[in-house]
């Protein structure tokens, strides 16, 4: 297991900004190095793990469910889960509790936890380093 850890703070909600994504391909390369990484979610971020997103079709485009291929952001979130595992590192995934009820999102996928801003600052204290990927 890798001594470095990485706190990662993100803020946009899924399918809007290309700041998530890039935040999942910094998160991802981390986990390739084998760092352990801790997430939190704050504000519309919460969003991202929200286990009732589903793909669709896009009829604007022309394309079916199938073509589309709609990826959603709680499968990337699985997908960073089982690398972590594959590669032994520590990687946690917490929302902000007061932005889950704000915004309804409750029901998160499996090994994302609850908490709040004390979590976050916790872990960047603790952390090798820390990056804040906020809304602009």
């Amino acid at each position: 297991m890798s001594e470095i850890t990485l706190t990662f703070l993100v803020m946009d909600g899924p399918f809007e900004q290309a700041r998530t994504t890039t935040a999942f391909r910094l998160i991802d390369a981390a986990l390739n190095k084998g760092y352990n990484v801790n997430v939190f979610a704050y504000e519309g971020g919460v969003s991202l793990s929200f286990a009732e997103q589903k793909p669709h079709a896009n009829t604007v485009h022309g394309r079916s469910f199938e073509e589309e291929n709609h990826p959603l952001t709680k499968d990337w979130i699985a997908a960073l889960q089982e690398k972590a595992k594959l590669k032994e590192c520590q990687f946690n995934w917490t929302n902000c509790g007061l932005c889950i009820d704000e915004r309804g999102v409750g029901n998160v996928i499996y090994g994302c936890s609850r908490g709040g801003p004390k979590d976050f600052w916790q872990w960047a204290i603790q952390s090798n380093s820390t990056l804040v990927i906020g809304t602009k």
